[in-house]
């Protein structure tokens, strides 16, 4: 990786000191300085780099010559504008999630990068998870047989989103799907190719007049439906994920929003068996029922052979945190990589970030309202 390269922060809020602390451990990544409105914000950034410049606007820190890459971590409404200002000064561009509030803005944004050759990617870091990849090795090698069903249930916490934040104004958010729901969108896409929404509903809270804390979208794939919803009401304590996915032979499921945790439950053949171990190394097997004989059962209208019906349990060895840390870090030194060497095959690029926007985009333009 031919570093050096020199990045700017526009939108230093919490997450975006925590990344860019991460991004500058790199040998090679220098910060040159960051903007946000909020000066108290700014000042942040002398925390992590007592060097950092301080700039007045976004458009200072385009026109500065010595910056290469302007990491964008502001509110959704302004992802757009910002990267594309960033574009046509010629500066490289990661921007938070998602990539606009309309999937017509990020093909625009797309097609600018392209002309420019520049890069362009909205960190959906979940790619970067060793347990996404395990998971997709599995699918791949049609371990457990065909897909038939998943879900995603997200129950996050509303604690530090005091009604006047911008999240519940759908207008400078997009709404829970498009804020929120683009990084599961992009996971099961990974997993399971391009999928169509079928229905969709958002609920509104209770004596809050316009506030849509819960949503629920149903998107068809190749063989199976996936439910994914999302509800932003519980106490910071409580907040808890779980993915699901159901095949002819067995069951996964991640547990929070990073997945940290991945059990499967399933029947195998011996070959099977291996290659779980082959992909799965350091996870715990137990047996629960095993046969000398090959067994035969029907599923699906097919035959499913196995000779043992087995439980696993794995997880990453890193905290949650530091799994984080991980992520962004493995995140930005591929597309650095990319950068210096136009035929490096990055796990997510400027595609991932219109794909996982237009599936949130259908889910949000379809919903059913409920009212409370």
């Amino acid at each position: 990786m031919n570093i050096p390269i020199n990045i700017a922060v526009v939108g230093v809020g919490g997450f975006a000191c925590f990344a860019t602390a991460e991004f500058i451990k790199i040998p090679g990544v220098i910060l040159v300085g960051g903007y946000d409105e909020n000066e108290k914000n700014l000042l942040k950034l002398k925390e992590i780099d007592q060097s950092a410049i301080l700039f007045s606007s976004l458009e200072e820190i385009c026109s500065d010559p010595t910056v290469d890459l302007v990491y964008i971590a502001t509110p959704p409404f302004l992802h757009y504008s910002q990267s594309k200002v960033a574009l046509l000064a010629g500066k490289h561009v990661i921007c938070e999630k998602p990539a606009a509030t309309l999937v017509i803005q990020a093909r625009e944004l797309r097609t600018l990068a392209e002309e420019k050759n520049l890069l362009y990617v909205v960190n959906l870091m979940q790619r970067y998870n060793p347990l996404y990849e395990s998971v997709n090795n599995l699918i791949q090698k049609n371990i457990l047989g065909d897909f038939l069903h998943g879900f995603f249930e997200n129950y996050a916490s509303d604690q530090f989103l005091p009604k006047e934040h911008w999240f519940w104004d759908e207008k400078k958010s997009g709404g829970i799907f498009i804020e929120h729901g683009v990084h599961f969108f992009d996971m099961f896409t990974g997993w399971l190719g391009e999928g169509e929404v079928v229905a969709s509903k958002k609920m509104e809270r209770k004596d809050s007049e316009a506030i849509w804390s819960r949503v629920q979208s149903v998107v068809k794939y190749d063989k199976g439906l996936v439910n994914f919803y999302h509800g932003f009401d519980q106490p910071k304590i409580m907040d808890r994920q779980e993915m699901r996915l159901l095949f002819e032979k067995g069951e996964i499921t991640l547990y929070e929003w990073v997945p940290t945790e991945l059990k499967i439950t399933a029947l195998c053949t011996n070959e099977e068996l291996k290659a779980l171990h082959q992909i799965f190394p350091n996870a715990e097997f137990k047996i629960l029922e095993s046969f000398e004989e090959m067994q035969i059962s029907k599923g699906n209208f097919k035959d499913i052979k196995y000779q043992y019906k087995i439980k696993m349990d794995s997880g990453v060895a890193l905290q949650k945190q530091n799994l984080y840390k991980e992520l962004v870090t493995n995140m930005f030194i591929d597309q650095m990589t990319w950068i210096n060497d136009k035929t490096h095959i990055r796990k997510i690029n400027q595609d991932n970030a219109v794909d996982s926007l237009k599936i949130a985009e259908v889910s949000e333009n379809r919903a059913i309202k409920i009212y409370n």
